[in-house]
Parts: structure tokens; sequence; C-alpha cells
């Protein structure tokens, strides 16, 4: 496959935003692969598409190179989990690179970038997709090529091709517990609810439904609208905009993620609102801001950071033959303004760094 122009643009993004955390991991690389294990982490459950091991490119004494490939550069979170897999990286002495398009909905810009990387014969790639389906043939091809693919980010036990490994959350978990978290605030209260749901996709629909079968059977609560918030923050503004316009009785709102959330705060204080509790799900570091400043009720904290590092260590431990496969579980955390402060003086396992010292 040709590069693209879009390719190059979106390298360019890249190179700009970490190209200093990139020279730094190859001038590392220079060492040995120096594997040890510096993170603990869930044993890892069956999942339902196993890759073999026993034809990996990655052979005993050689530096190991890992691509990190989320799918935008337009979102914090993404690079927030490759900042754990560098920082891991680093401590192993193995060489990573990160590669995205800059936008979430450019999934050919994606799969093209993974077609490349794939032709580099890396050793590994942590990959992170909003279209499995786009991927596995992609994905497949790396397999047969002994090229380890680690997911991340996601909680698919059956991933539509081959894979290594899987490392996330639940997500419908997570969301439950936020929609609990919903319910007890509201105990007494006629709670009157708007959902921004994410694209269409795997993703959107383990989120929203978590928090849909929370609040399943509650009496108090009634749904009354759900639109799609792309993900981000514009997105989030407009939809929150929508709704509460059309639903002014709103006054409970779940956003899929915390750029939504970010986008809802900005409508919900541009029409004077005050009332309305404001959940999302993530972790982001201005999400985790505004919390602590009152904007946002709460949030599923996945801590991406730590993510990342969980990521690196079971693709080393995949290298080593002490992984064997499967989903292994990264913890999350209910975040709201009771407990955001331990989180906001840990600035090193947040990206971006919190806008002042807390």
């Amino acid at each position: 496959m040709k590069t693209s122009k879009i390719f190059i643009s979106a390298l360019l993004v890249v190179v700009m935003v970490l190209g200093a955390a990139v020279s730094g991991n190859l001038a590392n690389a220079a060492g040995e692969f120096a594997y040890k294990k510096l993170i603990e982490y869930a044993e890892s459950v069956e999942s339902a598409n196993q890759a073999r091991f026993d034809n990996l490119l990655y052979k005993e004494g050689k530096v190991p190179r890992v691509a990190y490939m989320p799918p935008a550069t337009e979102f914090n979170y993404y690079i927030a989990i490759g900042e754990g897999v560098k920082a891991m990286a680093e401590e192993l002495g193995a060489e990573t690179f990160m590669l995205a398009p800059q936008s979430g909905a450019d999934i050919n810009g994606q799969m093209g970038m993974l077609q490349d990387v794939i032709s580099q014969r890396v050793d590994a790639i942590i990959l992170s997709t909003h279209d499995e389906h786009a991927a596995a043939p992609l994905v497949q091809e790396a397999v047969d090529l002994g090229i380890q693919i680690l997911i991340v980010n996601s909680d698919i036990k059956d991933f539509p091709a081959p894979v290594h490994g899987i490392v996330g959350y639940r997500q419908r978990y997570g969301t439950h517990k936020i929609g609990e978290y919903a319910i007890e605030k509201m105990k007494g209260k006629q709670a009157i609810v708007g959902v921004i749901e994410g694209l269409p996709g795997y993703h959107s629909t383990e989120r929203c439904g978590g928090f849909l079968d929370a609040i399943e059977g509650q009496e108090n609560f009634k749904v009354v609208a759900s639109i799609n918030g792309n993900w981000n923050t514009e997105g989030g503004n407009v939809a929150a905009m929508d709704i509460l316009q059309a639903h002014p009785d709103i006054n409970v709102i779940f956003c899929a993620n915390d750029y939504e959330a970010l986008g809802a705060a900005m409508a919900i204080e541009a029409l004077g609102r005050s009332d309305i509790m404001l959940l999302g799900n993530d972790g982001d570091t201005a999400g985790l801001e505004e919390i602590y400043n009152g904007s946002i009720t709460a949030t599923v904290n996945t801590t991406p950071f730590v993510m990342g590092q969980i990521a690196m260590q079971v693709v080393a431990d995949g290298f080593k033959g002490k992984f064997q496969g499967g989903y292994v579980e990264s913890p999350l955390s209910i975040t709201d303004q009771s407990d955001v402060l331990q989180y906001l003086q840990q600035p090193e396992k947040l990206y971006p760094k919190p806008s002042k010292e807390y």
C-alpha cells in the first residue's frame, strides 16, 4: 500500500507531539533489552480468538521494536496510555514509537498506518482502534508474520482476528458502577436523564449499555434523550446543548467519555444551569481538574498511564514466554470531588500534566 498524504500529515503531528519521547527511546535502543517484572497485573482470562506465540519475530538478545498505535492524537487519553507504554519501555530497554491519525474518525488513515508498520516488521504492535472489523484483516496479516499484537483500552474478548493479548478495563462494569453512583446520589429525587453516546461501535455500546443497565427499573429515573457526541469536546457541547434545549427538565447527563463531558460542561454553563449531575468516563487530566472545580460530578477513572504500563509489561512478558495470552484487566474507580485530589497530586502519572500544582 502506498504511503498516503493522510499518513504523512498524521506522522508530522505525531513527531511534533511526541518527538522527544520517540528520540529518547531510540537512544535507549543501543542498550540491552533489560527485561524484568516492573509492574504486576491481574492474571489473564482466556480470550476467544487467541494468536500463537511460537512464531514470533522477536528473538532472544535483540532490542524489541514496539509500535503503539492509538486511533487518534486528538484525544490526550491515548497519549497518556502512550506515556505509560514509553515509561515502561525505557525501564525495560525496548524501542517504542507512536503512530496515529489526528482524528478518531479517520479509520482509513489508521489502517494505512497499520499496513505501513506491518511492512516494517516491527516486533510488536500495541493497537487501539475504533473499528475492529476494519483492522481485523491487517491484524491477521501481522500475526501470520510473527508480530505480537496486543489490543489496548478494550475488553473485547472475541476480537475478529487472532490477537496475542488484550489489556483494558471492563467498560460495561465501569459505567454500571457510575450508574450505581447516580442512583445513590439521586435517591429520593426525580432523575431526568440525557445520554451522550460515542461514535457507533463496541466502545459506545458497552459504555452506554452499562449505565443504562444500572438505572433500568429505577422508578425515579427516566431517559428522555440519547445522542451521538462523536467522542470529542465539540460533539459533547453540541449534543448537550441540543438535548438541554429540547428537554430543559434534564438533570442528569451521562457521557461516554470525558471529552464529551467537558463539552457538555460548557453547554451547561452557557445555559446558566447549576442543577445537573454530569458523569463521564476515562479519567483524563482535564476531566479530573473539572471534577475538582465542580463542573463535572464524577467519572469512571481508568488510569490510562497505568494501563499503558501494563500493556508494555504484557508485551515484554509475551516475548519472554511469561504471558500466554488472554485478557488482562486494568484498574478503574469512580472518582468525584471526594477523592480526585489524590490523582491530581500524582502528575507524573498524568498526561497532559495538571494546569497547576495541587
